[in-house]
């Protein structure tokens, strides 16, 4: 354990946090602790702070994301995360890590930490081929149920009602920032920009990838929501769907586990949409869905794990077609995918 008054143990960015831990009441003058770094994101400081009672994560939005294109965005996305995390686990209890303290000064929170032997990262297992479609069930359900409960929430909409942000942090990065790359596509990738700030119906989460999904005992933990805004459900659930698919390239020999997944928790999200009319929906997702694909390849975040070109010539083959002629169905995509 380190006391806190040793600074000079602590990096920097560390011992930044303290002043936060202390207002909050999550860490006593003279108290021990230990401090660990918790890798994963690009968007934020991640801190495991142990002592002798208990550990908790520490989380403080960075102004600028660890990627190689400049990606800057506003630090206070982190109070929207915060009050994200606490309505969906009034909706759906042990959804998400418990809030245990905020400090709107410095932008930064604690929550639980959710031990990885208990809690299992899904984009790991997806990785290594274990792909299940009951996860993907449970993590439409999870989804689509903190979406309706919000859309008849007028006042907590209003309340995340914030498009610079989000264009800041999610639409510019993936569609815009591509359709530089992509001149002749340029207009469907800003078309998309326009379609998404013009359905806002529910509060997304605006990062539902499954790095951000652990699958627990009790159902899926989702994490990470400093992009979620009154915004296209739609959004969400392409976003999701896009990781299904994109596995498909990392690991061919899974394909049909990673296409069950896909059928599995688009199905399970359709059939529950009740605030508009899911075909509606449905042919939104499958126009982000292509914009989504393209920009994992040459957006600001590109996937890590495709690295070959061939599959990044895949992906830009198959998203042209779909920019240029779109798509309504879900199925009829997946259907497309696995035809090289």
């Amino acid at each position: 354990m380190t006391n806190p008054g040793a600074h000079h143990a602590l990096a920097e960015e560390h011992t930044a946090l303290l002043p936060a831990l202390h207002r909050m009441g999550l860490l006593q003058e003279g108290q021990a602790f230990e401090m660990t770094a918790l890798t994963g994101g690009v968007s934020s400081l991640i801190v495991k702070v142990s002592t002798d009672a208990h550990s908790f994560c520490v989380k403080r939005a960075l102004p600028q994301l660890k990627v190689a294109a400049l990606w800057e965005a506003p630090v206070n996305r982190n109070r929207g995360e915060v009050a994200w995390l606490r309505y969906a686990n009034r909706i759906i209890p042990g959804s998400v890590p418990q809030v245990l303290g905020e400090d709107a000064q410095d932008c930064i929170f604690a929550m639980d930490y959710l031990p990885s032997a208990q809690y299992p990262v899904w984009k790991q297992q997806l990785l290594d081929g274990l792909a299940d479609s009951l996860t993907a069930t449970r993590v439409a359900d999870l989804l689509v149920k903190v979406h309706s409960a919000s859309s008849r929430d007028k006042t907590l909409l209003s309340s995340f009602d914030h498009d610079e942000d989000f264009v800041a942090i999610r639409l510019s990065p993936y569609f815009l920032h591509t359709a530089q790359k992509h001149p002749d596509h340029a207009a469907a990738l800003h078309e998309l920009v326009r379609q998404t700030l013009a359905h806002k119906h529910v509060l997304i989460h605006g990062d539902v990838s499954p790095k951000n999904i652990l699958t627990g005992v009790h159902g899926p933990v989702l994490l990470d929501a400093e992009c979620a805004c009154l915004g296209d459900p739609a959004f969400d659930l392409a976003f999701v769907l896009t990781h299904l698919l994109l596995k498909c390239l990392w690991r061919p020999v899974n394909t049909a586990a990673y296409l069950a997944c896909f059928d599995a928790l688009s199905e399970c999200y359709l059939h529950q949409v009740d605030w508009e009319p899911a075909a509606e929906l449905e042919a939104r997702a499958c126009a982000l869905l292509a914009g989504m694909l393209l920009a994992r390849a040459d957006g600001k975040s590109p996937v890590e794990y495709l690295t070959q070109p061939e599959q990044h010539d895949f992906i830009r083959r198959q998203t042209f077609v779909w920019l240029q002629q779109p798509v309504k169905r879900l199925s009829l995509m997946r259907q497309q995918w696995t035809t090289p």
